[in-house]
């Protein structure tokens, strides 16, 4: 009894206080919740027209950082392309993983937008299974429903199920590396970048980039990607006999398949966390596309080739990969700026190159928010946060960023940037305070 008062008591209270005071007479209604309608706006084409002269003045002083050391770059007005502020824009540099801008416009502008890679499973002899790689790095071996660091890949776990209601009895896994030929390395990488995280071997099967930590973007990678994919599919299927590299039969019954992401996509994985693995990735794909090799070698052709097709001056271009690990690579940031301005300018049936090239933008990181931008362009100390999206570029002795910025005329401006000499621990603020000042920028 005592306890049903109590609980009585509490509800008593508890109905007291969620009942409102009646208001005196004349006091208006409590007005309605406000309903926040989130939208984007598009840029405005009258937005008053910066110069020449206007921006020069703007980043002159910044442009001058000793920090920046051997410096060359290209800012262009993106609606009318004109070049606004240019030093030495044709000179070849170091471009670093700014190379993931020619490969990102070469893909979009090469392959379609929602073309797929499928990795497959083949029945063999003697209860063997062989998983054909399709160039797919982005494959990943994490359990249903887990998070992966790809965008919506396929999954070792889905071909595990496929394999296991097919009914095959399985008693070993092999690959097929086929799909690619040629050597897994270019001979400028070096090996020690394998444990360090920025490169694989390349080859046709692998899972999650080859990332030892799946999830960790400077994870150490493995150093033979397709028998490792093997080994959790084998692992998945309760299979436990060596893994080994075989060429399937042709006609092979196929048992199971999975499709990557489309390429737009993929595309955008590799800009957003500058993932050199996808970037070569890319590349073998683009060459396969038009009949080239499926080789890095053919995929660096393919990239340049691609360019050249649609009208982009590639003459001062040396490419020997298309992530930028290469210090062999060499472009100039007049072709930099002119492929973001394109990507960034007027779209419409008049203009199919801009419009087959604009998805990059999306990839592109956001200045003090996502990706390799994300601890940069620190808010309330630059004035670019937030409003500069850029690709960024790093090896010893070398810094780059290549983007758009929104001035605060409301006028996009791309531009890009080329430090070489120093640290990047010092350039890269430097490159960092330029384009915070494009943002500042009315220049008129």
């Amino acid at each position: 009894m005592v306890l049903a008062l109590v609980a009585s008591s509490v509800l008593f209270v508890a109905l007291r206080m969620n009942k409102s005071d009646d208001l005196p007479a004349g006091v208006p209604p409590r007005p309605a919740p406000i309903a926040a309608t989130p939208e984007i706006n598009a840029v405005s084409a009258t937005a008053p027209q910066p110069t020449a002269s206007g921006v020069t003045r703007q980043i002159a002083a910044a442009a001058r950082a000793p920090q920046l050391g051997e410096f060359t770059g290209q800012v262009s007005d993106s609606l009318t392309g004109a070049i606004l502020w240019s030093k030495s824009p044709s000179t070849p540099r170091l471009p670093a993983s700014n190379t993931k801008i020619l490969t990102a416009a070469a893909a979009l502008l090469g392959l379609p937008h929602d073309a797929r890679l499928t990795t497959t499973v083949v029945v063999g002899t003697d209860g063997q299974v062989i998983v054909k790689g399709a160039g797919d790095p982005t494959l990943s071996a994490q359990s249903k429903r887990s998070q992966t660091f790809y965008t919506d890949p396929g999954r070792i776990s889905d071909l595990a199920d496929q394999v296991r209601r097919s009914g095959v009895p399985v008693t070993s896994v092999a690959v097929d590396t086929s799909a690619y030929t040629g050597p897994t390395m270019d001979s400028s990488w070096s090996r020690d970048d394998i444990k360090g995280g920025d490169i694989a071997p390349i080859e046709a099967l692998m899972t999650d980039g080859a990332r030892i930590d799946p999830l960790n973007e400077y994870s150490p990678r493995v150093d033979n990607p397709a028998i490792t994919a093997g080994e959790q599919l084998a692992k998945a299927l309760g299979v436990d006999v060596p893994v080994t590299n075989v060429t399937a039969p042709a006609g092979a019954r196929t048992v199971a398949t999975v499709r990557s992401a489309p390429l737009v996509t993929r595309v955008n994985d590799m800009l957003r966390y500058s993932d050199n693995v996808l970037a070569e990735a890319l590349g073998v794909e683009l060459s396969v596309a038009r009949g080239g090799p499926a080789t890095l070698a053919g995929g660096t052709s393919a990239v340049k080739q691609t360019l050249a097709d649609n009208k982009f001056d590639v003459s001062n271009v040396t490419l020997r990969d298309t992530s930028g690990l290469s210090y062999r690579n060499l472009v100039p940031a007049a072709l930099l700026d002119k492929l973001m301005a394109a990507a960034s300018g007027p779209t419409g049936s008049d203009q199919p190159i801009d419009s087959k090239i604009r998805p990059m933008l999306d990839g592109l990181p956001v200045a003090g928010g996502t990706g390799t931008l994300a601890d940069r362009f620190a808010v309330g100390e630059n004035p670019g946060a937030g409003w500069v999206r850029a690709k960024t570029g790093t090896l010893t002795g070398v810094s780059s960023l290549t983007g758009i910025v929104q001035t605060v005329d409301g006028r996009v401006l791309s531009f890009a940037l080329i430090s070489g000499g120093t640290s990047p621990a010092d350039a890269r603020p430097a490159l960092d305070n330029v384009a915070g000042k494009l943002r500042e920028c009315g220049c008129r």
